[in-house]
This record gives C-alpha cells, sequence and structure tokens, in this order.
C-alpha cells in the first residue's frame, strides 16, 4: 500500500426546504403491466482494444451489475412493462442499453406488480460506464473493471457499490447523482480514479475507502440532511474538509483535528 499518496474529502450538508400546496388530490393511475417476459443477450467484443463508452439506462427494479462476461455486454432481463423491452444501439466504440426506445414515456406510477429485473454482466475492455435509472435497489460489483470514468444519476434508490479489486486503469472520474437514497460505497480505494464527485438528497450514505491506494484524489461530497459515514482505514492519509449547517460530526479512531479540519 502506498501510504504517502491521500485522500482529500470535502463533505458539506445542506438543509434543504419544500413548499407544499394543495389543490386537491389527483387521481394516482399506476403503470399497466402484462404478462412477465424474460429474454437475455450478448453483445460482441469490438475488433479493437480502444476505450468503449457503455451506458445503461433503467425505469424502476432492482439491477445487478459485474463483471465476468466473455464478450463485450451480457444481459438477462425479466419484466411485465411492455414499453420497457430493452432497446440495444452499438456503433464502434459505443454501446447503450435503454428500456424502451428513444424519449419513451410511460402513464403513471409503479404498482406493486411491477416486475423488472436487470442482470449485466460487462466484459475486461476499457470502457466509460454510464448508468441512469428511477428509483431501484442496486447491487454494482466493479471489482477489477477496467473504468476510465464512472458516472451515475438515479432517483431514490437503494445501492451497494463495491470494488473489491483494483481497477486496472486509471479512473479520471467517478460522479454520482442521487435522490433521497440509501447508498453505500465499499472498498473506494480500489477504483483508482483522481477525482470523485457524491451529490445527494436527504438519506444515509457510507463511503469505505479500503483498498490500494495508488495515487492522491479529491472527494466532494453534497448531500441534505443525511447519515454520512466516511471509513478511511489506517495506514491510509486523509484530510476531510466538513461544513455542516446543522447537525453534529463525531470522529472516532486517532484524527488530528485543526479548525474544524480533521
Amino acid at each position: 500500500m502506498k501510504t504517502k499518496n491521500s485522500f482529500q474529502i470535502f463533505s458539506a450538508t445542506l438543509v434543504l426546504a419544500s413548499l407544499a400546496c394543495s389543490f386537491g388530490v389527483p387521481e394516482i393511475r399506476t403503470i399497466e403491466t402484462g404478462p412477465t417476459q424474460a429474454l437475455s443477450w450478448s453483445e460482441d467484443l469490438p475488433e479493437t482494444d480502444a476505450v468503449h463508452d457503455i451506458s445503461i439506462h433503467m425505469a424502476f427494479g432492482e439491477f445487478t451489475l459485474s463483471g465476468g462476461a466473455q464478450s463485450l455486454l451480457e444481459g438477462e432481463l425479466q419484466y411485465n412493462v411492455p414499453a420497457w423491452a430493452p432497446y440495444v444501439r452499438s456503433t464502434a466504440d459505443s454501446l447503450s442499453v435503454t428500456q424502451g426506445e428513444e424519449d419513451f414515456t410511460v402513464s403513471g406510477v409503479p404498482g406493486e406488480d411491477i416486475v423488472n429485473i436487470l442482470d449485466v454482466k460487462l466484459g475486461d475492455l476499457p470502457m466509460n460506464l454510464t448508468i441512469s435509472a428511477g428509483a431501484y435497489d442496486a447491487k454494482l460489483d466493479l471489482s477489477g473493471l477496467p473504468l476510465r470514468q464512472f458516472t451515475v444519476q438515479d432517483g431514490a434508490s437503494q445501492a451497494e457499490v463495491r470494488f473489491d479489486s483494483l481497477n486496472p486503469e486509471e479512473m479520471q472520474s467517478l460522479a454520482y447523482q442521487t435522490g433521497a437514497s440509501e447508498i453505500k460505497f465499499i472498498g473506494l480505494a480500489n477504483a483508482n480514479f483522481s477525482q470523485m464527485a457524491f451529490e445527494g438528497g436527504a438519506g444515509d450514505y457510507t463511503f469505505d475507502f479500503s483498498g490500494e491506494l495508488q495515487r492522491d484524489a479529491t472527494i466532494k461530497i453534497n448531500v441534505g440532511l443525511s447519515t454520512v459515514r466516511i471509513i478511511v482505514p489506517a495506514g491510509i492519509s486523509a484530510v476531510v474538509v466538513a461544513d455542516s449547517a446543522v447537525g453534529s460530526i463525531t470522529a472516532a479512531g486517532s484524527w488530528h483535528e485543526e479548525d474544524g479540519d480533521r
């Protein structure tokens, strides 16, 4: 482990207020469903090893992602909303998987009868990975995937993001934007990024910086009124700058505190 490298973590808690006006309660329509369908598909590896832009757009439901594919991408989907059939677009250096055709709309809100379970495996090719989703439960195991960039934008969600082994590529940036969610990052030192930006609504967020730190990195965390846990293992140098309008900040372990910085 290279202890000479370090993290700089900037954490800001914002207090958000909302105004509610009532003009009567409209009828809530749920999304219409049909028979549950199951399908699987595979996207071949390109002829070159150039960096690929891979984007995945999911509606609501359950999403798992990991490596280990022998092709560029292997997907399995179970769904019962006809409009959420996967639509795949591929070019020489990009691949996108979208539930529904471009600019599709679905009228209504998800009901308890929704079935939408997406499982994706990615191959061993340098990539810029983008994920966008509505409200979903996600398990993203990015261990060992060769990521140059990783971007997520989702709604209210519950997600676990793991880097159990080192990213063999130098990641330029990790950007994550979410709603009122519960997100847990594990092994962030293995992500091998130089910049990380996280924005979230009111929620519960854990940032575990265990792993093999390869270089200096800067992390900015900007959330609503939330519980934020920052875990830095012994042997990794880190500076945490916290700016909170309300609430308290508690440090556990052998931290040096100076003017609110740790």
